[in-house]
């Protein structure tokens, strides 16, 4: 029997086939309503299709259902092609004494669950090569459940584990019987399927991952998946293909548990973004989340040389992005501690970035000033970068010195750091000035604190007349000593002078309130034990 091959059929503009229309046409509704809406009583037909899923190779399976009479071997390597077909070809209505295909690859997808684990992959990567059309048929979504299901089921740790820290290398267990080979085992279990998904695209992993955050999978597993593929795929590919990659993993991160994120790899993975010039959206993202982890970086972590075609040794406007990332919940949401910690991290990089001819003072300002004044117990670390800074650039006019001295918080310096400031030509007069001032209140202070514990030992407390006389004309005659004019000199080497005077002052003030202090500890123990001693009661007579 001759074969009619009246239908010549682009597919895609891969391939032409010429097959006999009345055989296609009686198992594919769309071809029927095409031919339908035909004219004329040509012989010879030419149908173009521009999007059929799966390119020529898909059609030739279909036609294979056709010219078989309706049938087929359905295998889960082969049914997301043809269940994409049938829906494209509208193959779901049957003809008498035919077959419906739609009908019998949606019989065979709820098998799906008796499938290998190995079939499922194969499944979803058909699927991949089918976008977009499987993910409106819907059966990539019952691959993708199918997927996670199996891999949370296979995933499950025993009883006695515990999901450790995000930066760890494995499980740890609370049983101490468990031997290391079984925490390695454990871990295995969650973690098997990372090597598998490698095989599939950027955007089917992102499609897996997000439904993984739906139904609750384990955050610290799913950021860990995450930085493999990413270092895996990092390794080959285009410059484009990695940008995909990267910002696919970045906008994933960003709607996790941040707690859940290593803070090392975020770090590793910038160090990729910064070559590869992401969307600034990604960008952020990923700022905002180093950013938020602020104190548990390292300076080795901030010094990230500048971009290309800058003459600055290092990125101080990122850091200080981080910055405005980590104070961006609030102080009332950071704790002192941290506060205390980034701000002792910041000391350390300002000290590594002041001697850099380039940095702008309007720079330098900026990151002696990011944090508040109470992240900081003394401001010595910024007067040295801020002296080191001055040495460096010295063509700066007093005023942009000035400015740069805002930054310190001279009553937070220490006595000795006042007296270098004070001999230091580098800073100008009037910082000087200010240092002196910020010493004659602490002066006072001290005085002030004299006179009250000098009040106290005058008091009567038990102590004999000629014990608190004594006491009192000691600590009178060495108040005394520092209760003279406390007006600033106006000449410059006299102001050295008597800050260097006042110094001395405030030592010897200090260890006088030291010694008052031991006084009232002694009188305090007299006065409990006063107290505290019974009378003695008389003897009972015999």
């Amino acid at each position: 029997m001759a074969v009619c091959c009246d239908l010549e059929v682009d597919v895609n503009g891969e391939e032409t086939f010429m097959v006999d229309k009345k055989v296609i046409a009686s198992y594919c509704g769309r071809l029927r309503k095409l031919f339908g809406k035909s004219t004329g009583s040509a012989r010879n037909l030419k149908v173009i299709f521009n999007d059929f899923p799966g390119g020529a190779g898909n059609f030739e399976l279909l036609s294979r259902f056709c010219y078989n009479n309706g049938r087929i071997d359905i295998t889960p390597s082969n049914i997301s092609f043809l269940h994409s077909a049938a829906q494209f070809m509208e193959m779901n209505n049957s003809v008498s004494g035919t077959h419906n295909l739609l009908e019998e690859t949606e019989k065979s997808l709820e098998g799906m669950n008796y499938w290998a684990w190995s079939e499922l992959l194969i499944s979803i990567k058909q699927c991949q090569d089918l976008l977009p059309f499987p993910n409106s048929s819907g059966i990539l979504e019952k691959c993708v459940d199918s997927l996670i299901g199996r891999m949370a089921t296979s995933s499950e740790p025993s009883p006695c584990t515990s999901t450790s820290s995000p930066d760890s290398s494995g499980v740890r267990f609370s049983c101490d019987t468990r031997s290391t080979e079984s925490l390695k085992n454990s871990f295995s279990r969650a973690t098997w399927w990372f090597e598998d998904l490698l095989v599939l695209s950027t955007n089917m992993v992102g499609m897996v991952i997000k439904s993984m955050v739906l139904r609750k999978f384990d955050h610290v597993i799913i950021s860990r998946f995450l930085f493999y593929y990413q270092k895996s795929k990092c390794y080959t590919g285009t410059s484009d293909e990695k940008r995909n990659v990267v910002e696919t993993v970045i906008d994933i991160l960003y709607i996790l548990d941040w707690n859940s994120v290593s803070f090392k790899s975020l770090f590793g993975i910038l160090r990729v973004a910064l070559n590869l010039n992401i969307s600034k959206c990604s960008r952020t993202k990923l700022e905002i989340m180093i950013g938020s982890q602020m104190d548990q970086a390292t300076l080795d972590n901030l010094l990230i040389p500048s971009p290309y075609g800058t003459n600055y040794l290092y990125n101080v406007n990122l850091v200080l992005r981080f910055l405005k990332a980590f104070l961006h919940g609030g102080i009332s949401q950071t704790s002192p501690a941290q506060l205390r910690k980034v701000a002792s991290l910041m000391d350390l990089y300002i000290a590594e970035v002041a001697p850099d001819p380039c940095l702008k003072p309007s720079k330098f300002l900026a990151l002696t000033m990011a944090l508040p004044d109470s992240a900081r117990d003394s401001y010595d670390r910024i007067y040295r970068a801020t002296d080191m800074y001055l040495q460096v650039h010295t063509g700066l006019s007093e005023e942009e010195k000035m400015k740069i001295c805002c930054a310190l918080n001279y009553e937070k310096l220490s006595a000795e750091a006042c007296i270098h400031l004070s001999q230091n030509k580098r800073f100008p007069s009037k910082s000087a000035v200010q240092a002196l001032m910020s010493q004659q209140v602490k002066l006072k202070s001290l005085l002030k604190a004299t006179d009250k514990m000098k009040c106290y030992i005058d008091s009567p407390s038990g102590v004999s007349e000629t014990g608190r006389k004594g006491k009192k004309n000691e600590a009178s005659e060495q108040i005394v000593l520092y209760a003279g004019k406390l007006d600033p000199p106006t000449n410059n080497e006299k102001l050295r002078d008597r800050l260097q005077g006042m110094q001395w002052r405030v030592t010897e003030l200090e260890k006088i309130c030291l010694k008052m202090q031991t006084q009232m500890t002694k009188i305090m123990k007299s006065r409990v034990s006063s107290h505290s001693t019974p009378r003695s009661l008389p003897k009972l007579c015999s």
